[in-house]
C-alpha cells in the first residue's frame, strides 16, 4: 500500500516540494517540474525529461551532470499539461535548444507537441523524442506505436551525456534516438500498485500467477501465466529482448534489471545471477550494469529486463559519470557554474474582459454546471478509476476530478471578475489542461476554450443553436487534438451522438432543456455500448483483450457530465425555452 500522505489530491505537488528540499544542491523547483540548479551554459543544449509521477527515480531523480538538464513531473501516472512543459523548458533553457524526450503514451506526446509548438514560436528550437523500447506493447512491424518504458532511462543518459559534451541539437537528437532505435525491454508483474488514498490496488495478480508484459502506469500484463522461478523467468525477459538483436549487434550490452517498486533487491539479484551467467554463455559482453529500481511503478511488484545494444558511438555514453539526487556513476568534472537566475519565469496572464450582460448570464449557467460536475466527478472517481484499471493505468478518476477542480475555479475567479462566458470558459479550459495533464486534461481544456470561443463575451442573448454551435466547436476540436475516430472506444464514442441527437431535436424546435436531457441519455448509452468495443488507441490498446465487457471510462465520464449540465439547464429553465442559456 502507499500509505503516507496528508492528501491524496496534493501527494505529488508535497512529493516535489520534499524532494526539492531533500537534494536542493541539486536542483532548483520551477512551475511543473525542477531544473538543475547551476545554469545551463549559454549555447549548451537542454535536455528535458519528463512524465507522470510515481516512477521515482524517474524523473526528477536523473536531473543533475551527465543527464537531464531539467524534468517535467505530472501528477500520479499522468501526463504533464503543455503548460507545465514550457515551464520547465524555458528555465533549462539558454540559447542552445532544447530537446523534450518522454515516454510514447499519447497524453505525453499530445502535450509535448504542443509545448513544441508554442517554444518554437516564442523563438526556442524545441524538439521531442518518445521512448519506444516496450517490446510487449505492439509487434516489432509497428514499432513506433511501442511504449517506453525502463528504457526511457538509457536514452536520457545518452542524451544528456551528448549535451554535456557540448553536441549540438542535431546531434543529440541523433544520439537519444539511436540509443532508443537500440534498446529493448520486457517486464512482469506480480501485484498492482496502489494509488495514494485508495483502499485497494488498481489490479491484483493472483497468487501463483504473474502478469506479462506490463506498463509503469499501473497497467497490468498483457496476459496471465504460472510464476516461475527466479532463473526461468530470468531466461523469459532475456529471451524476449534478446529476439530484436540488431544485425550489426557487437555482442556488447548495457544492461539494466529493474525492480517496479515493492520487488526486493535480493530478489533482483537472484534474477540477475541467471541473466548475467546466461550472457557470458552466450557471447555477450556486459558493460557496466544496473541492478536496482530506476523507473517504477508506486508500489507495484514486478521487474523488467533492458538490454542497450552498444556499438564504439554509444558506449562511451552508457559508461559515462554521472551525478544526481538518485544516480551516480564514476567522477564528474564539475562545472564552475553559478546557480540558475530563474527571476521572472512566471507566466503571464492577461485581464478578465468584461462580458455583455447575457453573457455574463451564460457564465453563471457554465459556472453553475462545473459546480455539478466536480460534484458528480467527486462522487464517482473511485468507479471511474476501477473502470480504467481494467486495461489501463487507473488514473482516469483522479484526472477528472483535479481537472474540474481547478477548472472550477477558475471559472468562479473569472466570473467574479465580471468575465463573459468566453473569458470564463477560457480560464476554465486553461486550468483543466494546465493542472490535469495527460490526454483527457489537455482534451477537455482546449474543447472547453473551443466552446467558449464559440459563444464570445459580447452578445445580447443566447439560444439554443448557439448551444449547439458550441458542442460542436467542442467536437472538432477533440477530432483535430486527439486524431481519434468513432469505434476507437475513447470519449468520442459517447461525444459524438451526443452532439449528433442535441443538433436534430433544437433543429426540430425542441427547448434547449429537454433536448439536452434527450441527447444526455443518447450518450449515456452510447458510453454503455462500448463495453463491447477494442481499444485502438491510448494505453489500454495493448490490454485490447482484457478491455472488451468494461466501457471506456473517458466514454463513461463525459455522459456523466451531460447529464449534470442538463440538470442544470432544467433547474434554471424548468418549463423550457427556445431562448434559453
Amino acid at each position: 500500500m502507499t500509505h503516507l500522505f496528508n492528501d491524496p489530491d496534493t501527494f505529488m505537488e508535497d512529493a516535489l516540494v520534499g524532494f526539492c528540499d531533500a537534494f536542493s544542491r541539486y536542483v532548483l523547483p520551477v512551475p511543473g517540474g525542477v531544473v538543475r540548479r547551476a545554469a545551463t551554459p549559454e549555447g549548451k543544449v537542454a535536455v528535458v525529461v519528463g512524465g507522470g509521477s510515481g516512477h521515482y527515480p524517474a524523473f526528477c531523480g536523473v536531473v543533475g551532470d551527465g543527464f537531464a538538464d531539467g524534468a517535467v513531473v505530472g501528477n500520479i501516472f499522468t501526463s504533464p499539461s503543455t503548460e507545465d512543459a514550457c515551464n520547465v523548458g524555458r528555465a533549462a533553457q539558454n540559447g542552445g535548444g532544447l530537446l523534450f524526450i518522454t515516454g510514447n503514451y499519447a497524453g505525453d506526446v499530445m502535450n509535448f507537441d504542443l509545448a513544441q509548438q508554442q517554444l518554437i514560436a516564442e523563438g526556442i528550437p524545441t524538439r521531442n523524442l518518445y521512448v519506444t523500447d516496450d517490446v510487449a506493447s505492439a509487434p516489432v512491424e509497428e514499432i513506433r506505436k511501442r511504449r517506453g518504458i525502463a528504457g526511457d532511462f538509457v536514452v536520457f543518459k545518452v542524451a544528456g551525456v551528448a549535451a554535456d559534451r557540448g553536441a549540438d541539437l542535431a546531434e543529440v537528437e541523433r544520439l537519444a534516438a539511436k540509443a532508443n532505435d537500440r534498446t529493448r525491454t520486457m517486464g512482469v508483474g506480480l501485484d498492482g500498485c496502489t494509488m495514494p488514498g485508495a483502499t485497494d490496488k488498481l489490479f491484483h495478480v493472483p497468487a501463483g500467477r504473474m502478469g506479462v508484459g506490463l506498463g509503469i502506469h499501473g497497467e497490468p500484463g498483457i496476459a496471465e501465466t504460472d510464476l516461475l522461478s527466479a532463473r526461468d523467468l530470468g531466461l523469459l525477459l532475456l529471451e524476449r529482448v534478446l529476439a530484436e538483436e540488431p544485425a550489426d549487434s557487437t555482442q556488447r550490452v548495457g544492461v539494466i534489471l529493474n525492480g517496479l517498486g515493492a520487488t526486493k533487491y535480493e530478489e533482483l539479484f537472484v534474477v540477475w545471477k541467471t541473466v548475467a551467467a546466461e550472457l557470458a554463455q552466450r557471447g555477450y559482453t556486459v558493460v557496466d550494469p544496473e541492478v536496482g529500481e530506476l523507473v517504477t511503478s508506486l508500489d507495484m511488484a514486478g521487474i523488467s529486463l533492458t538490454l542497450v545494444y552498444l556499438d564504439d558511438e554509444l558506449e562511451p555514453y552508457w559508461v559515462a559519470p554521472a551525478d544526481t539526487p538518485a544516480y551516480r556513476k564514476g567522477a564528474v568534472d564539475r562545472r564552475d557554474a553559478p546557480t540558475r537566475d530563474l527571476s521572472g519565469l512566471a507566466a503571464a496572464h492577461g485581464d478578465v474582459r468584461q462580458g455583455s450582460e447575457a453573457s455574463r448570464t451564460a457564465a453563471g449557467v457554465a459556472v453553475d454546471a462545473l459546480t455539478a460536475i466536480d460534484a458528480r466527478m467527486r462522487a464517482e472517481e473511485e468507479e471511474l478509476a476501477r473502470i480504467d484499471a481494467v486495461a489501463g493505468d487507473g488514473d482516469h478518476g483522479r484526472g477528472m476530478v483535479r481537472g474540474v477542480h481547478f477548472a472550477l475555479e477558475a471559472a468562479r475567479a473569472a466570473a467574479a471578475a465580471g468575465g463573459g462566458v468566453r473569458s470564463v470558459l477560457d480560464a476554465a479550459g486553461e486550468a483543466w489542461a494546465g493542472k490535469a495533464g495527460g490526454t483527457s486534461g489537455v482534451l477537455w481544456g482546449r474543447a472547453l476554450q473551443a466552446f467558449g470561443d464559440t459563444l464570445g463575451d459580447d452578445a445580447e442573448q443566447y439560444g439554443a443553436a448557439d448551444a449547439v454551435a458550441g458542442t460542436r466547436a467542442f467536437l472538432d476540436s477533440m477530432l483535430t487534438l486527439g486524431k481519434a475516430h468513432v469505434g476507437d472506444k475513447t470519449m468520442l464514442d459517447a461525444l459524438v451522438p451526443f452532439v449528433d441527437r442535441l443538433d436534430a431535436e433544437v433543429t426540430a424546435g425542441q427547448a434547449l432543456s429537454d433536448a439536452w436531457a434527450v441527447a444526455a441519455q443518447v450518450a449515456v448509452r452510447a458510453a454503455a455500448d462500448t463495453a463491447s468495443l477494442s481499444p485502438k488507441v491510448g494505453r489500454a490498446r495493448p490490454l485490447a483483450e482484457r478491455s472488451v465487457g468494461t466501457p471506456d471510462a473517458g466514454a463513461t465520464s463525459l455522459a456523466m457530465c451531460a447529464v449534470e449540465v442538463g440538470t442544470v439547464l432544467a433547474d434554471r429553465n424548468p418549463q423550457g425555452s427556445g431562448e434559453q442559456e
